[in-house]
């Protein structure tokens, strides 16, 4: 019993754990419900948490209805990815580069195990940071996927920061 609850505690633990937060930009309705939250499109925006001057925007389905307005719904997999140079590029901490690049947001969509991820690679032949979003599931999760990429590029007379790398 007391591994099964130190389990669920690092389970808990781990989802706790957020890489990065989005803003809210705005949403447009697709669909009417007569009870609870409209059926929408949001847009949300979140900056890369090692890399200043680069933001990144994701739209992505938004059930409604009373399990949409309480955040029980489980939402579909589809969401897309813009990633763009807001400014001068500078490396706060050091950044993975290996295959399986580094987490840089992640958020619940659905009450339980299903989340949506975006993930940050290091292209060191072309100099672009690519950023991969899809959704995954406990058991079985999605091949549903988009991409976006930032070269690294001057800002104004500002060349881009040294990259730093984890090995």
């Amino acid at each position: 019993m007391r591994g099964l609850l130190s389990a669920v505690a690092a389970v808990l633990a781990l989802s706790a754990v957020v890489p990065a937060s989005a803003d809210e930009i705005g949403r447009v309705d697709t669909a009417f419900n007569w009870v609870g939250a409209n059926k929408h499109i949001a847009v949300e925006a979140f900056d890369d948490p090692k890399v200043a001057g680069v933001t990144c925007y994701l739209s992505m389905a938004r059930k409604g209805g009373i399990s949409g307005a309480v955040g029980v719904a489980e939402e579909t997999s589809d969401a897309s990815i813009a990633c763009r140079q807001i400014g001068p590029i500078t490396f706060r901490k050091a950044i993975e580069a290996d295959k399986d690049g580094e987490e840089v947001f992640r958020e619940s969509r659905s009450f339980f195990f299903k989340k949506l991820r975006v993930v940050r690679f290091w292209d060191a032949k072309r100099k672009v940071l690519v950023y991969l979003t899809y959704s995954d599931k406990l058991i079985d999760g999605s091949p549903k996927n988009a991409i976006s990429a930032v070269a690294l590029m001057p800002w104004g007379a500002e060349p881009p920061g040294a990259v730093k790398l984890e090995r």
